[in-house]
């Protein structure tokens, strides 16, 4: 059977998450300590102590959540599970690239920290949003947002994640409308999202512009598993196609039901969500429920998932 590893994005964080792992395992600690030296400041601190609404701020969770996730790619691999292809939601493609060995952690570390500083100074504290729209029609999503934006500025569909449920970006005056305009227009729940800035929206691309700057700085190898983007859903592995890709995904949708399906139609349906949280996996069960999920956060989910992928699955 296949496995295909995923990552999660923004969202996941929260203070104390895999601190058990931490506390268990030498190759945790060795994940964090690297954060730390590569960032200049105690990433471990933060994570584990707190407080809260600093780790909450873009350019602190981005580091966070790659080195919380690539501390338990590291346990299944010391464990000898190794996937046949990755994937990461927005920010964990970072996760998934050094998974399969595109990205030095060093690097990555550094520069979702750089990513996420250039997201939040793109657009002005207060003035971008984003909205997660449940029970709606992707196209009506679609024809609203490409009519408040011409005349309320922009608002756009950024993160297509499965069947009913798509999140919307823009500036703040424009979400709000599209969000009582799709209430208006038969949408279950369309609920604005506690974010700091307008996520994969044009209105990202001067931070795309100056990730480009850094990317150029660091080394980026070929995959030596296939990864597959956000951008379009397709599996790349060229060091050329990766760093077009992640440029392209700062200020582009994340089209996460794409990227799931192509994983499925490689052949892998057992997937791992590898770090906290279990968002990707509820979005597995509304792509295609042939799929069986594990995930690893924390000692009772890891201890679950090795008992079923080391029995055969």
């Amino acid at each position: 059977m296949k496995k295909a590893f995923v990552f999660p994005g923004q969202g996941a964080q929260k203070v104390g998450m895999i601190k058990d792992l931490y506390d268990t395992y030498a190759v945790v600690r060795q994940v964090f300590e690297e954060a730390d030296d590569s960032l200049g400041f105690s990433l471990t601190k933060l994570c584990f102590e707190g407080p809260d609404e600093e780790l909450m701020k873009t350019y602190n969770t981005q580091p966070a959540i790659l080195t919380a996730s690539t501390a338990c790619c590291r346990i299944l691999a010391a464990e000898g599970l190794q996937p046949d292809i990755v994937a990461g939601h927005s920010l964990g493609e970072y996760s998934a690239l050094v998974a399969a060995g595109a990205l030095s952690f060093a690097d990555a570390v550094r520069t979702v920290r750089k990513r996420g500083q250039y997201m939040q100074e793109a657009v002005p504290l207060g003035e971008g949003a984003m909205a997660a729209i449940l029970g709606l029609d992707e196209e009506k999503i679609k024809d609203i947002c490409a009519a408040v934006s011409a005349r309320s500025g922009v608002v756009e569909a950024v993160n297509f994640n499965c069947p009913g449920q798509i999140v919307i970006a823009g500036s703040t005056k424009a979400v709000e409308q599209a969000v009582e305009d799709m209430k208006g227009a038969g949408a279950k729940r369309a609920v604005m999202l506690h974010v700091s800035a307008p996520f994969h929206s044009s209105l990202m691309k001067p931070a795309a512009e100056r990730l480009a700057e850094v990317l150029d700085t660091i080394t980026i190898n070929d995959a030596v598993v296939p990864v597959v983007a956000n951008v379009d859903g397709q599996i790349e592995t060229s060091a050329a196609a990766v760093k077009t890709a992640l440029v392209k995904q700062a200020a582009s949708p994340v089209l996460w039901v794409d990227c799931t399906k192509q994983i499925i139609a490689f052949g892998a349906t057992n997937f791992v969500e590898v770090g906290p949280g279990k968002t990707l996996s509820g979005f597995n069960r509304k792509i295609d429920k042939a799929v069986h999920s594990e995930n690893v956060e924390d000692i009772p989910s890891l201890q679950k998932t090795l008992e079923y992928l080391q029995g055969g699955n």
